[in-house]
């Protein structure tokens, strides 16, 4: 075999490993919530904003990147009653504690920083990890909304 032919059966072999692991990462990627997730509003169907999930000691949390009106791009919680009062919007964290149960996540809160208040939440991931219900509520999970929040990255 000459080098040549040595060069390209290895570069083919390369290949098809960086294409395994590649398709690997994106499998595990489908099982978690981490990731970049446009928020859809549940009464109005539109994309409210940009939400980055984070994991950290096998707890997710929620931060705002981005807000799609770009009038409220600089929005503050003007209703929040915690050390989130009249912090901008944007950058904020608005879901934290969510711990993985079998196949959904619970025991988190979320912020709705239009009318300032913290809800119990729970979240799931759907359709093969390209959506993910996000459900806030207070008391028992039938006292409450959901919106489905479509995955960005």
């Amino acid at each position: 075999m000459t080098l040549i032919e040595k060069m390209s059966r290895s570069t083919a072999v390369f290949a098809a490993l960086a294409g395994l692991a590649l398709g690997a990462t994106n499998a595990i990627a489908q099982d978690s919530p981490v990731g970049l997730w446009k928020t859809i509003d549940d009464e109005t169907k539109q994309a409210r904003s940009m939400v980055r999930i984070t994991e950290a000691n096998g707890v997710l949390s929620g931060k705002i990147e981005k807000i799609m009106d770009a009038s409220k791009a600089d929005a503050k919680c003007e209703k929040c009653t915690d050390d989130r009062k009249d912090k901008p919007i944007v950058g904020m964290t608005i879901l934290t504690g969510l711990k993985k149960f079998d196949t959904e996540w619970g025991e988190g809160q979320i912020l709705d920083p239009n009318n300032g208040k913290v809800y119990k939440a729970k979240a799931k991931l759907q359709d093969g990890g390209k959506k993910l219900e996000v459900r806030g509520f207070i008391g028992v999970s039938l006292m409450g909304r959901s919106q489905v929040w479509v995955r960005e990255q």
